[in-house]
């Protein structure tokens, strides 16, 4: 039988958190997710993993704290469910879903949402294998898709007017990013050096807050790229990347 942990403030700091595991580039970022996972939990944050060493875990809070741009009430929101490598096709995933459908049952919450799109996209839920559940397509901003399982009839959640823009004023390259992702932190900084040796405009906004994360002008669940005024990706980007966009 799979043993799992869910995380808390007894537990977080010997813990770890699944996606950048041993990677000493990336233990700032894990440092502020932490800090950003124990700023959440008074909000109901859940964070539920598999007690193994491996991407293998499951993240949701209520949609009213959940900084994404989208409206609801008493709703659950998936941020992101992840099980990788030898951990695939033995059911984790199946019991982590039905974990997060119990929980919000038991809570009385209406239903229970996250973002898929059309065509697969990094760092986006696979809806599939939501739809296997009962999940539905209550709303759509292009090839972005939110999903529900209804509990009830009383109300349907649906993005943010804002993020129905998908675009922005500047016309330089521009990020949008927070730290509900542990290799965020070190790909500013990469970024932000190789804007500085090739002398061009690179512009970082972060959504520190949960009034900036509802109003984010695109689909943005923890990083998102304009370029000349328009959405390009939700794709966490290196210098390589960068620069084959620009070419």
């Amino acid at each position: 039988m799979n043993e799992y942990i869910n995380l808390d403030e007894k537990n977080m700091d010997e813990e770890h958190i699944c996606c950048a595991i041993g990677d000493p580039k990336h233990q700032e970022g894990v440092d502020k997710k932490k800090e950003w996972i124990k700023s959440k939990l008074k909000e109901g944050h859940v964070f539920r993993k598999l007690n193994a060493r491996g991407k293998i875990f499951i993240e949701y809070e209520p949609i009213e704290t959940a900084w994404v741009p989208i409206n609801g009430k008493n709703y659950e929101y998936i941020y992101c469910l992840w099980v990788a490598g030898s951990f695939k096709g033995k059911g984790i995933a199946k019991e982590l879903l039905e974990y997060a459908i119990k929980d919000a049952k038991d809570k009385k919450m209406s239903g229970i949402c996250t973002l898929v799109s059309k065509k697969k996209k990094p760092f986006i839920g696979e809806k599939k294998f939501f739809e296997h559940y009962g999940f539905k397509v209550v709303d759509t901003i292009n090839d972005y898709e939110l999903l529900a399982l209804q509990f009830d009839n009383k109300e349907t959640p649906k993005f943010n007017d804002p993020a129905r823009k998908m675009e922005i004023a500047s016309q330089d390259f521009t990020i949008y990013y927070s730290n509900e992702c542990p290799y965020v932190e070190y790909e500013v900084k990469e970024l932000s050096n190789y804007a500085k040796e090739k002398n061009m405009k690179l512009d970082f906004i972060k959504i520190d807050s949960l009034e900036k994360a509802k109003n984010a002008p695109c689909i943005f669940n923890n990083w998102a790229n304009f370029y000349k005024g328009k959405f390009l990706s939700n794709t966490i980007l290196n210098a390589n990347s960068l620069e084959k966009i620009l070419k």
